[in-house]
């Protein structure tokens, strides 16, 4: 298709923006997250290449990727927040949309958002929208008690679409009394599975965590933006150490996504007509050939809690949608949260851990650092500086959230495009009508493990999570072991826990498991 043929309402990307700050380096300022993500904007608006004031003016949809510290009820907030995040961040650029979006938690939001407005674009119902995301998470925690902390708290007017958390099904009492509060030891989880159906041993696949993320650590190491800038062998990154401890296992420090980030990006948005209007010279325009948004179903519902088949199916329905392969790609950024992520994709798609095109155009959430829920936006932001500068290739995008439960997919290229819808909704419909494992909420009696963790404190305790079924009737069953269980624990911490046979017990507190009956409390 030539730039002619293209449909007015046909949307394009046609400016991208980052920002950073690390503590302790010439320049710090002690940024607010709308700080930063205004920083962000105001260099995507420049990207355009177009009038900057008449670019600002025209924004009719700012949709804002939702910080950290509004992710879940209660959360606090040591420097104040905003009221109102996505007008807040557009009234410091000098534009005033119609509509202000917040979207959902989760780290698919950024491509979701992007998928999402640029329909909302191919529709004719908006002609220009911005997507801007960041994060102060360093910041925050390093001036939380300092006596000249600064305030971020602000007040914004205007309406707000405020989509809630998202946390439905992702969330419950039940996981976080077994011990699945936090995303290193779902995802523990998830690793722990493959290993075993891969047949590897705890040094073997620690061998292959090491290898999957040490280049990563290159791409980082060589990014104004990276948190972490350092580069770092296989070995050092799977080797506990006194700065490298197992969180949960198998993952030491370093292969779990950094959140002390001080980072923003933002995309901007428009139609053909409006890019034309405004001045955009063309060779700032890139298209989304291809797009997905699945959901995977609930953690305990999964027939093997080692693969994420919704997320592969997401990202290659984008690339069928686009029309090309897996090795038509020159750039790609696989969401790399922990190791599961990335490899769950390479094995879905038959990518090689070690393609000399690279998994990340970021240097990951470990090393670039996981901002909030916005990292994908800096993804997107570095593919399309990387398309630009090679004009007809074609670059994706991978956005993951939850636990391998939500995934939003991007194919993108300057070559020009229709908008193709997707058909999510029709993939989605069959993912939903995969059956469910059945689930022993109170389970009792003999069992075989299926998966497993040990989660390792900061005071030095430890104690183990498993997923198991019960040898009476098959169901799934989710337990711990009980605070002083050291015979348990070490089942789970050497040689192969799974399929070995443990007893589990329901309490009023939860399901206990241990090597033996009669031993747990």
């Amino acid at each position: 298709m030539t730039l002619m043929g293209l449909d007015p309402r046909t949307p394009v990307l046609v400016g991208v923006g980052q920002s950073s700050e690390r503590i302790g380096e010439p320049g710090y300022r002690r940024l607010s997250p709308v700080e930063l993500a205004a920083a962000a904007v105001r260099e995507a608006v420049a990207d355009t290449g177009a009038d900057g004031a008449a670019v600002a003016a025209a924004v009719d949809t700012v949709a804002g990727v939702r910080q950290f510290d509004i992710s879940a009820p209660g959360v606090p907030a040591p420097l104040g927040r905003s009221t109102n995040y996505p007008r807040s961040v557009a009234g410091r650029v000098g534009a005033n949309p119609g509509r202000a979006i917040l979207e959902v938690a989760g780290g698919q939001a950024p491509q979701h958002l992007v998928n999402e407005l640029a329909a909302t674009i191919a529709a004719g119902s908006s002609r220009v929208a911005l997507v801007v995301g960041s994060e102060a998470i360093s910041t925050v925690l390093h001036l939380a008690g300092a006596e000249d902390r600064p305030d971020f708290t602000e007040t914004a007017e205007g309406d707000l679409e405020d989509r809630g958390y998202g946390l439905e099904g992702l969330v419950s009492r039940f996981l976080t009394a077994h011990g699945l509060a936090g995303a290193p030891s779902q995802y523990a989880l998830f690793d722990n599975a493959r290993r075993a159906r891969l047949g590897q041993t705890r040094q073997e696949y620690a061998a292959g965590m090491g290898a999957l993320f040490a280049p990563f650590t290159r791409v980082a190491a060589a990014n104004p933006h990276a948190a972490a800038p350092v580069e770092r062998g296989p070995a050092e990154l799977v080797t506990p150490a006194e700065g490298n401890r197992f969180i949960a296992e198998p993952y030491t420090r370093y292969l779990v996504a950094r959140e002390k980030v001080n980072q923003g990006a933002a995309v901007l948005l428009m139609s053909v007509a409006e890019a034309r209007r405004l001045g955009v010279p063309v060779e700032k325009w890139v298209f989304l050939h291809g797009h997905a948004d699945l959901r995977e179903r609930d953690l305990l519902d999964r027939a093997d809690l080692g693969v994420g088949p919704a997320s592969v199916m997401a990202a290659g329905h984008a690339l069928d949608l686009a029309g090309i392969g897996v090795a038509d790609l020159h750039a790609i950024d696989l969401y790399s949260c922990f190791p599961i992520a990335v490899s769950n994709i390479c094995d879905g798609l038959g990518l090689a851990a070690d393609d000399p095109r690279g998994l990340t155009v970021t240097g990951g959430l470990p090393f670039f650092g996981g901002a909030g829920n916005n990292y994908s936006t800096h993804a997107i932001a570095e593919i399309v500086q990387r398309l630009r500068a090679r004009p007809g290739s074609y670059g994706m995008v991978g956005a993951n959230g939850g636990m391998l439960s939500k995934y939003s997919a991007g194919v993108y290229s300057t070559t020009p495009a229709g908008w193709r819808q997707d058909r999510s909704a029709a993939l989605q419909a069959e993912i939903d009508a995969w059956p469910a494992v059945p689930q022993a909420v109170r389970a009792d009696g003999w069992g075989t493990i299926e998966t497993y963790t040990v989660r390792h404190r900061r005071a030095g305790t430890r104690f183990g999570i498993v997923v198991g079924r019960l040898e009476a009737d098959g169901r799934r069953f989710l337990a711990t072991t009980a605070e002083g269980d050291e015979e348990t624990v070490a089942l789970l911490g050497d040689g192969e826990p799974v399929g070995r046979r443990v007893h589990v017990r329901s309490l009023d507190t939860g399901n206990r498991v241990t090597a033996e009956a009669g031993t747990d409390g």
